[in-house]
């Protein structure tokens, strides 16, 4: 008897079941099936007919479909402090992301509606009176040199004593300088061996590629060149202002994360704005980048990596583990020309 063939035999083989499923609660809730990966769209109902338009997306671990008009794509830091060549910051990882979303991401999320959120430090006096020191330390601070050690070992003056004498907690030295004691007296040089020290603190001037020497401002306030968007971008984001319909905005953050209180400017916009899917890119992928992406997840956010629209300095196993859990824990992990096939593929009804 004649064995049977490879067709007939794949032809015994019971396809797998389809299974369904709603995932969440009334209110926020996603849809998924075995053909076509997760629905994040939100209809009314779980029954309800399909929203439109959708745009399916590919994902390095499943197929996802998102609402336009809920999304937003969330670009991080992309500011002159941490991108500008007069900071000595050589072409890198931030500046190949910047590309991909000039060339993929931002044109394809303007095209199908999705908002675009520039999403960047931009502190006040009072944040930088009442930063903690966990945070401050992160970007350097200023020691200043104790003439009588063995005064203040003794008791005699110290970091209590200093404080009080300001409100806020602040203490100053005798030429009205703000007090740090102990630790470093830098975290970073820039260009031409430039001392940052510390948020709030003056920058100096700096020469741009262009030759032209401006004032840099003080460390990522607001309204300063060194908190404002890197030249190619801000070329963007000034047309995108312009939108008549959903503009691009821009929120400003005063911790790594935009998302780390109960309420920030950037959740209140998002609640307002009744978005519920956010494509984050930006830098630096492992620190606020993640931050706000991980914020985002524990707020019930869907959290989507655009890998290529991120960049570090950091070594790459500390990318690789941002990535990885993007993908299998705090949401998806996708990439700018996916968005942008996406896009052109999108059903609009």
């Amino acid at each position: 008897m004649a064995e049977p063939s490879k067709a007939d035999q794949d032809a015994t083989i019971p396809s797998p079941p389809y299974r369904r499923a709603v995932i969440g609660h009334a209110s926020n809730f996603w849809l998924h099936s075995t053909t076509h990966g997760f629905d994040l769209t939100r209809p009314p109902h779980p029954s309800s007919p399909p929203p439109h338009p959708r745009l399916h997306l590919s994902t390095t671990t499943t197929p996802i479909t998102i609402s336009p008009a809920k999304t937003a794509l969330v670009i991080i830091d992309m500011q002159n402090f941490f991108l500008s060549e007069a900071f000595g910051r050589n072409r890198g990882k931030g500046h190949e992301a910047c590309e991909r979303l000039i060339d993929f991401a931002i044109p394809a999320a303007r095209k199908a509606g999705i908002r675009v959120v520039w999403l960047n430090w931009g502190l006040d006096e009072r944040d930088v009176r009442e930063m903690p020191p966990a945070v401050k330390r992160a970007f350097g601070f200023e020691a200043i040199v104790d003439e009588d050690a063995a005064a203040a070992a003794d008791g005699e003056t110290g970091a209590h004593d200093a404080f009080a004498e300001q409100p806020g907690g602040v203490g100053v030295d005798k030429m009205g300088e703000m007090l740090h004691r102990g630790g470093h007296e830098k975290l970073e040089n820039g260009k031409d061996a430039r001392i940052y020290k510390g948020l709030g603190s003056p920058c100096g001037s700096v020469t741009l590629p262009t030759g032209e020497t401006v004032d840099a401002g003080r460390l990522l306030m607001r309204d300063t060149w060194n908190a404002a968007l890197y030249p190619p971008l801000e070329a963007l984001y000034l047309e995108g202002v312009k939108m008549e319909r959903r503009p691009d905005v821009w929120i400003h953050k005063d911790r790594m994360s935009g998302l780390w209180r109960d309420s920030t400017p950037c959740t209140e916009f998002l609640e307002r704005e009744g978005i519920r899917t956010l494509l984050f890119a930006g830098v630096n992928t492992d620190q606020c980048v993640s931050g706000s992406l991980t914020d985002a997840f524990c707020k019930g956010y869907d959290c989507v990596l655009l890998k290529d629209g991120c960049g570090t300095t950091s070594p790459d196993f500390a990318r690789e583990g941002i990535e990885f859990n993007a993908a299998r824990t705090w949401g998806f992990v996708s990439a700018c020309e996916q968005l942008a096939k996406g896009v052109e593929e999108m059903e609009i009804k």
